[in-house]
Formats: structure tokens, sequence, C-alpha cells
């Protein structure tokens, strides 16, 4: 078996663009330091960058552009679950006037893919493409809990269990608690473990072996996130919404 050996001249101009999405933008000399490496080199992949389009310079700072844009919706719609799910979520979003997202999972954490936004949802920091540690949502612990432990384990191994808010899942055989709950209800829920007032539940999307490719959720503030509204009403919603998308996927 090969062995993958990493292309280091690749692997800094991949961490320039990192830092640089990061922090929104940044000079050369806070780049060199942030990759330790000479202001001399670091210069010349911001050249190279910025001559094949992937970088903007506005001042002294370098941006990523908008070619990331078109690279990233490219491999979203590469995803048959983004095009059939979709209109799920956004009408989860407008009958429950909250956040509706839809999540996958690649390298082992959780990528938002998807989001819709209802008539009364707060401002929050998700969007298309955002990445998140698999444990601090609702979304991506529904999706562990219907994948093999072994391949859950690789997760964790990789990405460890990071805290995020003081009610995030830091514990690994907590974890694993919790995802054996979460298979028997069917679905999943965050009570501010990634943002503080915030609550979230999610369902499966399930292939034909019971496999999640991915999950659909609703969050809003914990104030409306209660009762039956939270124990009931949305967890019905969710799971029909789930439901109705992978039947469409299988026939489709």
């Amino acid at each position: 078996m090969s062995t993958t050996v990493p292309v280091k001249a690749a692997k800094i101009s991949l961490e320039i663009v990192e830092i640089l999405r990061e922090r929104n933008g940044a000079g050369v000399s806070e780049i060199a330091r942030a990759v330790d490496k000479p202001t001399s080199t670091v210069h010349d992949h911001l050249q190279t960058l910025e001559h094949e389009e992937y970088l903007v310079k506005e001042g002294t700072q370098y941006h990523v552009s908008t070619r990331f844009l078109q690279l990233g919706n490219q491999a979203r719609s590469r995803k048959k679950v983004f095009e059939i799910a979709r209109p799920e979520v956004d009408e989860l979003a407008e009958k429950t006037g909250e956040h509706s997202n839809l999540m996958i999972e690649e390298h082992g954490l959780g990528v938002f893919l998807y989001k819709a936004r209802g008539p009364d949802a707060v401002q929050l920091d998700t969007h298309a493409g955002m990445r998140v540690p698999l444990q601090t949502t609702a979304l991506g612990k529904t999706i562990m809990a219907f994948r093999p432990r072994s391949e859950v384990e690789s997760y964790l191994d990789r990405h460890g269990l990071p805290e995020v808010t003081e009610r995030t899942i830091t514990d690994r055989e907590a974890l694993f608690e919790t995802l054996d709950q979460v298979r028997e209800r069917g679905y999943a829920y965050d009570d501010e473990e990634r943002v503080k007032g915030m609550r979230c539940l999610a369902a499966p999307i399930t292939d034909q072996d019971d496999r999640a490719i991915a999950a659909v959720s609703v969050s809003g503030p914990k104030s409306r996130m209660q009762g039956d509204r939270f124990s009931d009403e949305i967890p019905e919603q969710i799971l029909r919404s789930a439901n109705v998308i992978e039947v469409n996927l299988t026939y489709s």
C-alpha cells in the first residue's frame, strides 16, 4: 500500500488560504508569523495564488477570492441529497419560523450544506460550507448515531472532542451513551452545546442500509424551543421531512 506524502509547497499554500479565511484577510508579515515561514516564501505563495485568481489583494491585505465560491457551489451541486433536500429544508424553515439546516459529514467533521432562514429566525454564524466538530451539534450527533462505532471512533481520534461551550460533550463514553439514546429516540438534540442560548433538533437522512448520509434540523432560541414544541411538535416535523427526503432519494 502506498503512503500519501504531503507536498510541502501545496500544504503551505493551503495553510495560507485557511489563515486568510479565518482572519478575513491579512498582510504578508502576519501570514508569515502564522505559518512560521520567511516573508519571502509567503510572498511567493501569495503572488502565485493571486495570479491564479484564488486570492485578491486590497491595499496591503490579501483575501480569498470568489473563485472559491464557484468551487464550493460545484462541490455542493454534486451532492444528490442537496438538490432533493433543499425544498424540504425551505419548508421546515417556513413552517417553524426558525433556522433549518442540512448537514453532511466530510473528513470527520460536520459540513453545513444548506441553510434556510424562517421569518422569526435570529442571526447565527452558520453558513453553507461551514465545518464544525460533529459532537457539538444535533445534526452531527444524529449522523454519528447512525454510523458504525469504529467509524465514529476514527472521527474522534482525528479531531478530538473540543469544548465550544460549557455544555459541549467532551467525554468519549458520555458521547457514545448519548448516541445510543439518539438511535432509540430516532432524533437528536443539542442544548446550547455549540451556541449559548440556542437549541436544535435533528433527524438523520439514511440510506437503505440505515446509514446516515446527512441530517436535517431546526434550531432556535431556547426561549422558543421548549415544552411541547421542543418535545413533540418540531421532532415530528423534522422526522417527516427526513422521511420525505429519504423516499425521494430512493426513487429519484
